[in-house]
């Protein structure tokens, strides 16, 4: 009996919307037609990128592996660095791990927050050069990159520039060809931002998006090539899916600046950070609120006095204040955070501590684009999840579905446990299951 395959591709941000013009592209009709789709797929919060990826191979809700969003928390410093490394994940499991554990190959291709992965056989973790005397070599290999993996890398870095788009897409789609027919692993995760990156600096629906769309149908196309080449294509389940949608946004407001004009941060005369008592971390169309003491119950207080007048007043960007307690109740998200302020639904925020209180478009942070995301799950366009393959059914529909349920369903698929996952198997979609239509 052939072992099982899986591969599955996260275009980040593809949302229902893009599934009218995917449908008509011809990758899209040759492997993913006739297969499954889940046309909406409920998110977690915040809707960001890495929390959102660890979900998707955990099964667990955002206060379970702790992943609050793409950057660290340091006050002052700029710019941050992203929890690159699967030590902030902290589910003790994941897919990879169970997978590893009953004798499949694993692989990861700029999939976030695997950087030294002990159960990644063949990884290429999301990350980059760190300053221009770093290269690529040793910035791979402190994420966990074998030799034979930086053979890859160096392979196709090339004039590729990573974090733009699509060079970054380039490389991760050759490297990931390079892998199925050098190793064919069981398993390949990868992650493709082209479409996330579109809708950041241009907007929601446009030329620019279709543009992202049609290139991810052409690498849908080189993968199962690659895939063919390495001989394992009746055995192979392959999978589409998403993270998160976006929304457009008018304005990027500072609440930073709000927070030292109360006196609760302090600059040098050169403007450096000098102290801080509360500390406003953007996530785009959320954002963090951290107390340097958040047992000090006077400044505790303090800062939702002040957070609930601002919100109250309606012209700040936000619309919600969460407790943490409040968060974890209603959306499963904790932290070392005191306070969740959500959008208003066009307002994006900024870190500045200096005014001017509101600022314009800055296309070289996700969280200032045109549109960009962080926001409350049931908003906006959702992601989606397609698949086809000899362990899904034929033609399956449903029309809803939540990222925790996905990491299950691969592990059901695959005949692994995953007994930390919140979520369940999505059985309707895997042959062997009663199938209902919904």
């Amino acid at each position: 009996m052939k072992k099982k395959k899986l591969i599955v591709f996260s275009a980040d941000a593809l949302v229902t919307e893009d599934l009218e013009h995917l449908k008509t592209l011809p990758n899209y009709k040759k492997y993913l037609a006739g297969g499954c789709e889940v046309s909406k797929m409920t998110s977690v919060y915040p809707t960001i990128t890495y929390p959102c990826h660890t979900t998707l191979c955990t099964g667990v809700y955002p206060n379970k592996h702790g992943v609050f969003g793409n950057l660290e928390f340091l006050p002052g410093v700029s710019p941050l660095p992203w929890f690159w490394d699967r030590k902030w994940n902290h589910c003790s499991d994941d897919l990879f791990y169970e997978a590893k554990k009953a004798g499949y190959s694993t692989a990861a291709v700029f999939w976030p927050v695997t950087g030294n992965h002990p159960a990644i056989d063949y990884l290429i973790d999301e990350y980059w050069t760190q300053s221009p005397q770093d290269t690529p070599g040793e910035a791979w290999r402190r994420m966990g990159s074998s030799d034979e993996m930086l053979d890859i890398v160096k392979r196709h870095i090339g004039a590729n520039e990573i974090r733009k788009h699509p060079p970054t897409e380039r490389f991760i789609i050759d490297c990931s060809c390079d892998i199925i027919r050098q190793f064919k692993p069981d398993v390949l995760f990868l992650h493709p931002a082209n479409i996330d990156g579109y809708r950041h600096t241009s907007g929601l629906f446009n030329d620019r998006v279709t543009q992202g769309i049609n290139e991810t149908d052409q690498w849908i196309g080189e993968l199962m090539d690659a895939v063919k080449d390495a001989g394992v294509f009746e055995n192979t389940n392959f999978v589409l899916t998403s993270d998160h949608g976006q929304m457009n946004i008018t304005r990027i407001v500072n609440i930073n600046v709000l927070l030292k004009e109360n006196g609760l941060i302090r600059l040098h005369e050169d403007g450096t950070l000098q102290d801080w008592d509360a500390w406003c971390l953007s996530g785009g169309m959320s954002a963090l609120v951290f107390l340097k003491d958040p047992q000090n119950q006077t400044l505790y207080k303090k800062v939702q006095e002040l957070l609930y007048s601002l919100r109250d007043e309606g012209v700040y960007g936000f619309s919600k204040v969460f407790t943490t307690e409040e968060v974890n109740e209603k959306e499963h998200l904790s932290g070392p955070f005191s306070f969740v302020l959500e959008t208003d639904g066009y307002t994006s925020f900024g870190d500045a501590c200096q005014r001017p209180l509101v600022t314009s478009f800055d296309a070289t942070d996700y969280r200032y684009g045109h549109a960009t995301h962080g926001y409350l799950p049931a908003r906006g366009p959702q992601p989606t999840f397609l698949c086809k393959g000899p362990d899904f059914i034929d033609n399956g529909k449903l029309e809803e579905g939540r990222l925790i349920d996905q990491a299950p369903t691969f592990a059901k698929l695959l005949g692994v446990p995953l007994p930390e996952a919140d979520g369940q198997p999505m059985d309707a979609l895997l042959k062997g299951t009663q199938y209902k239509h919904i």
